[in-house]
């Protein structure tokens, strides 16, 4: 008999998982058939997109080699970018590492390319945390405004060199704008300026953080957060980045020396040429098994999917946890197609136990769960530990 030939499309956190756990339920064989794997990314090996503010504070490299992990035994590895899918020709298409159209024929394909950072408007200004290159651009921009201000006579100008804006208030938000202030302070310090005065404001549309929990675990982290040198401004957005400041939403105006969007995600933009049924937002539609409506074959799980629960109607979170979870289940209920029989369906997690981690420098975060109604607060240390394992977990590094 052929091989049967399983291609997962994205090696980010849901696509590496859905990967191990396809091969450790079927230990590479259905039906008596090997299976052969194959991971198609742009990118050459896997990037902890979770991760993406520590370069934009420090030098840490957050791209892993994907031969580090020993479950890519044996799978093949194409660079390139897929352009479309012929789901009743059972093909894709994509264009390799050097621009080259090529095709490959499948029996199985996971869609698992995630989401993007959502941009601005370019006519906005500042700089968006979208990538490795923009963390980059980040890093050395606040550097170079701090060495500026070290040698600055103006006191006004030293102030704005030292300032920076973070607009959005989300995880991603939270989790940049504290690192950044803890760094910032240090590096002042080795400058000779004043740590206090760096200011790190972090720009927030809502009346108070962490919507998804309760007003006392807002006022929890906004307290952190103040005690890291991080200023929350509330029911304020950024406008727009301009001669040396922000124009707020109310009308103040900010002067900073940069300005960071963390706005949230949208689904991979990419799916949209693909030719997989998609929702009005982007996400490819799929059952309550992942299956890809009317693509025998195809499955799509993580940010790029909209994943609903059949038992309550609650659509999943685009976050690691989420996909994580399901890339578990998609080995299970592959392996239960592969065999006719009777796949698990898809579970909420929110529906066993709310919890989201949040870090907030070294040794600091906040962890909150809910279960019954109760509310569960931890943070310091713990906390941190909690938030570094749940890192590792999404680089399927433990």
């Amino acid at each position: 008999m052929n091989d049967l030939t399983c291609i997962v499309i994205g090696g980010g956190h849901v696509g590496l998982g859905a990967l191990k756990a396809i091969k450790e339920e079927t230990r590479d064989m259905a039906g008596g058939r090997r299976i052969r794997f194959i991971l198609i990314d742009k990118q050459p090996g896997h990037v902890r997109k979770i991760l993406l503010f520590r370069p934009a504070v420090g030098e840490e490299q957050i791209m892993i080699p994907w031969t580090h992990y020993s479950f890519f035994e044996g799978v093949e590895f194409i660079q390139g970018t897929v352009t479309s899918v012929d789901s009743r020709g059972k093909q894709l298409h994509y264009e390799d590492g050097q621009g080259k159209e090529a095709r490959l024929d499948y029996d199985l394909l996971v869609v698992a390319i995630g989401s993007i950072v959502r941009q601005p408007n370019p006519d906005q200004g500042g700089i968006a945390l979208t990538d490795l290159q923009t963390a980059a651009d980040i890093r050395r921009r606040w550097h170079a405004n701090l060495q500026r201000a070290a040698g600055e006579t103006n006191p006004a100008e030293r102030k704005r060199l030292m300032s920076i804006a973070v607009a959005g208030a989300g995880i991603s938000g939270v989790e940049t704008s504290a690192e950044l202030a803890l760094e910032m302070r240090k590096e002042a310090s080795s400058l000779g300026l004043t740590p206090s005065d760096i200011s790190v404001y972090l720009l927030s549309g809502e009346k108070r953080l962490f919507l998804e929990g309760s007003e006392k675990v807002g006022r929890k982290l906004d307290q952190i957060l103040r005690e890291c040198g991080v200023t929350v401004l509330y029911n304020r957005k950024v406008m727009q980045e301009e001669a040396g400041g922000v124009t707020l939403s109310n009308g103040d105006r900010l002067p900073v020396g940069l300005c960071i969007w963390t706005i949230g995600l949208i689904p991979n933009p990419a799916l949209r040429q693909m030719g997989l049924p998609l929702t009005p937002d982007g996400q490819v539609l799929v059952d309550e098994c992942y299956r890809v409506k009317g693509a025998p074959g195809v499955y799509s799980i993580g940010d790029c999917a909209r994943i609903v629960d059949p038992r309550n109607g609650k659509a999943d979170l685009m976050r690691c946890g989420e996909g994580g979870l399901q890339a578990d289940r998609l080995g299970k209920i592959l392996l239960s197609d592969l065999e006719g029989r009777p796949a698990p369906v898809h579970k909420s997690p929110s529906s066993i136990l709310e919890f989201f981690c949040i870090g907030l420098g070294e040794n600091r975060g906040l962890v909150w769960g809910r279960k019954w109604g109760l509310d569960m607060i931890i943070t310091g240390k713990l906390a941190w530990k909690i938030r570094n394992l749940a890192w590792d977990a999404g680089s399927r590094l433990r």
